[in-house]
């Protein structure tokens, strides 16, 4: 056996592998002045700031809930169309 032979890489996709942290950010980090979640995540800032730190059992505890979240992040209205349904 060369050196070339013990130097070769596995067959496959583990090649480079890391352990990403799931997470439901979807780049649209907008917070609601109201509700102040994330309107594209429906994190709260604290769960957005913690959540790298966070157990991974906390983190899906917080993802089965985000669903429940989505009704009260309502449609904000604002300028022009708030002012004429006044």
């Amino acid at each position: 056996m060369t050196d070339d032979d013990q130097n070769a890489r596995p067959p496959g996709p583990e090649v480079w592998k890391r352990d990403e942290i799931e997470s439901p950010c979807i780049k649209i980090c907008v917070v609601h002045p109201e509700t102040r979640l994330c309107t594209g995540c429906n994190r709260s800032i604290e769960e957005i700031t913690n959540w790298s730190r966070m157990a991974p059992d906390a983190r899906a505890r917080i993802m089965a809930e985000l669903p429940t979240r989505a009704p009260l992040l309502k449609k904000r209205r604002g300028g022009r169309a708030a002012r004429l349904s006044k």
